[in-house]
């Protein structure tokens, strides 16, 4: 079940004048609908901002309002009301990708609480190859070593490339560790979800905690999936 929002900024109903939340994409009162929303993609749905969904009941809910948002509905409707239903239809499919996806949701949720995710970063790949001492003081600590080892592997595989040679020992080797760095990412997606549930049932205290864990395992994440990328690249898959 979708747990519903139960505070929000208060507006008029453009139509009725009834007073509903900011967030409703449909008066309550007289069910006319209403100006894109000013509210956050959870309030949306009618959701608290949390981590943990029935993303059954989240689908359900976005077929539903998509349904009722359809501009065929509104042919006869006014221009406002038929603009504000391409404007609303837009809103809902943004707040839906964002929500249904597990990473994207988190980032989404941090940075409501204004924290810093790190999601405006350029793409780090440049950091598999650690030409100064700048792009090695951005490596995760525990993941020095690996780095290094890696970085041979992929100079291995680009010096027999230039050589158009097909030495299957470097191929293989970077196989290997591709596969180790994909575990290192699903060892962080576990850690994630245990922080969700840790920031969805905790106080103001332990949300912070959480928040913080969080943020430093997303950039562990991104860190880490573009290493994979940058393999996956020298490999050609």
């Amino acid at each position: 079940m979708l747990k519903v929002l139960e505070s929000a900024v208060p507006v008029a109903c453009w139509s009725c004048s009834v007073a509903h939340n900011e967030s409703t994409l449909f008066c309550p009162d007289c069910s006319k609908i209403q100006p894109p929303s000013a509210g956050d993609y959870f309030s949306i749905f009618g959701l608290d901002p949390r981590l943990n969904l029935d993303l059954a009941a989240l689908e359900q809910e976005f077929h539903r309002l998509s349904r009722r948002l359809h501009p065929d509905r509104y042919t006869r409707a006014s221009e406002d009301e038929k603009q504000w239903s391409l404007a609303d239809t837009a809103l809902l499919n943004d707040a839906y990708r964002t929500l249904k996806d597990p990473l994207r949701r988190t980032e989404y949720l941090l940075k409501l609480k204004d924290a810093e995710t790190g999601a405006s970063a350029k793409d780090c790949s440049d950091t598999v190859l650690l030409r100064n001492q700048e792009k090695t003081s951005r490596v995760p600590a525990d993941l020095l070593e690996e780095v290094f080892d890696l970085n041979m592997q992929l100079e291995e595989m680009r010096r027999s490339k230039k050589m158009g040679q097909e030495d299957p020992e470097p191929k293989e080797s970077l196989q290997q560790a591709r596969e180790k760095l994909e575990g290192m990412v699903a060892a962080v997606d576990r850690d994630l979800r245990a922080q969700w549930s840790n920031w969805d049932a905790g106080d103001e205290v332990a949300r912070g905690s959480a928040q913080r864990a969080m943020l430093a395992l997303l950039d562990r994440r991104r860190y880490l999936s573009n290493l994979v990328r940058g393999v996956n690249e020298i490999l050609g898959d």
